[in-house]
């Protein structure tokens, strides 16, 4: 039977000094508020065919354009 991921940091944070384990804390704290929170997909229906076929079409296109290059001057 495999150990559930929770028991498995338990154990780890117990080996860790206290300092450490605050700072596991505040990052466990930090990941669940970054967490993506969405809208069941039932709630987004009524835009279902909202957009043109034609806009559809320009959207797909700048995404090609767009996608995949790199910008040397960014940072």
């Amino acid at each position: 039977m495999d150990t559930p991921i929770v028991d498995k940091v338990v154990e780890q944070l117990k080996d860790l000094p206290q300092e450490l384990q605050w700072r596991v804390l505040e990052f466990a704290r930090a990941l669940a508020q970054s967490t993506p929170r969405g809208v069941p997909g039932r709630q987004l229906r009524r835009f279902a065919g909202t957009i043109s076929a034609e806009d559809a079409e320009l959207m797909h296109e700048a995404i090609e354009r767009g996608c995949e290059q790199v910008d040397t001057n960014e940072w």
